[in-house]
């Protein structure tokens, strides 16, 4: 079920926590959410570890640390986010842990990670707390692009939102969260899905035969999937690597949003499919995963 009544920004003082506020506050703004703003002071031994100390004298650096973070925590960003309600948190332990933990607990609709903004090199790297709450996270998580950059919040605009759907479990729920921002932010919807082909060989017309019933088929199961989510969308089956063909796809239509399911099976592989990695860490946008 859709939700934005709280959502759950994490910050770490860095440029890329004030570029993902700004779109918090667009999102608060749009919706009326309560924001939680939420630093995660680590363990002792995980700051500390380079100094040979121990016993009281640890635990009084780490006091110290812990008041002038809270400290620093009271008064960041004040002043930019004053017209949305914010309450902010410091929690310890490990961050990813923590920040999951919290969510759960206050069943937010949203997790705003400030995703590490790296250039051509993005694609080779994914922060570990990003890719752990991204794994352990029951609720959507957002992960942006160029955050460093991001544009005033009233330039902050959603005017073409792009859902892509596997048919899976998850494509329900991903259809009708993104129909909810398309609508409040009365954005152009499109779904994409993206077959593999499964055709051994190359036989040119093999290939155009299966692809043009696969693609008949697809279309119908995507049109039965939206109708339940409840969304009217412009629909597209594409053929091919599905990472990359998201990816291509939307930088074409200049997707200013990309809503994908992450899956729901837990166990070994948690709830990161291959896949929604790969879209997560090549978008040309910011992603949210459901």
């Amino acid at each position: 079920m859709f939700s934005l009544a709280k959502i759950i920004l994490p910050v770490d003082f860095s440029e890329r926590s004030a570029g993902a506020a700004r779109y918090v506050e667009a999102l608060a703004t749009a919706f009326g959410s309560e924001v939680f703003m939420v630093h995660v002071l680590p363990p002792p031994h995980y700051e500390f570890s380079a100094l040979e100390v121990g016993g009281p004298v640890l635990n009084e650096l780490f006091a110290s640390r812990g008041t002038q973070v809270k400290n620093e925590l009271d008064e960041y960003l004040r002043e930019e986010l004053s017209r949305i309600e914010i309450r902010r948190v410091l929690l310890e332990g490990d961050p990813a842990t923590e920040l999951v933990k919290f969510a759960n607990e206050q069943k937010a609709g949203l997790i705003v990670m400030p995703t590490h903004g790296y250039g051509p090199f993005r694609r080779f790297i994914l922060g570990s707390v990003t890719a752990k709450v991204l794994h352990d996270a029951d609720c959507p998580v957002w992960t942006g692009v160029h955050l460093e950059q991001a544009p005033a919040v009233g330039a902050i605009q959603f005017r073409n939102v792009l859902a892509a759907i596997d048919l899976g479990p998850q494509s329900k729920r991903t259809l009708a969260w993104a129909g909810q921002i398309a609508k409040r932010f009365d954005a152009s919807l499109r779904v994409l899905h993206v077959m593999p082909c499964t055709v051994a060989g190359n036989d040119e017309e093999a290939v155009a035969t299966w692809k043009s019933e696969a693609v008949v088929k697809a279309t119908e199961a995507v049109h039965e999937v939206a109708a339940e989510a409840g969304i009217e969308a412009k629909i597209k089956i594409e053929t091919g690597d599905a990472p990359k063909t998201v990816c291509d796809h939307a930088q074409r239509i200049g997707a200013d949003l990309l809503v994908i399911g992450r899956g729901s099976a837990a166990g070994v592989f948690g709830r990161l499919r291959t896949n929604a990695y790969g879209i997560i860490r090549e978008s040309p946008c910011a992603v949210v995963s459901v």
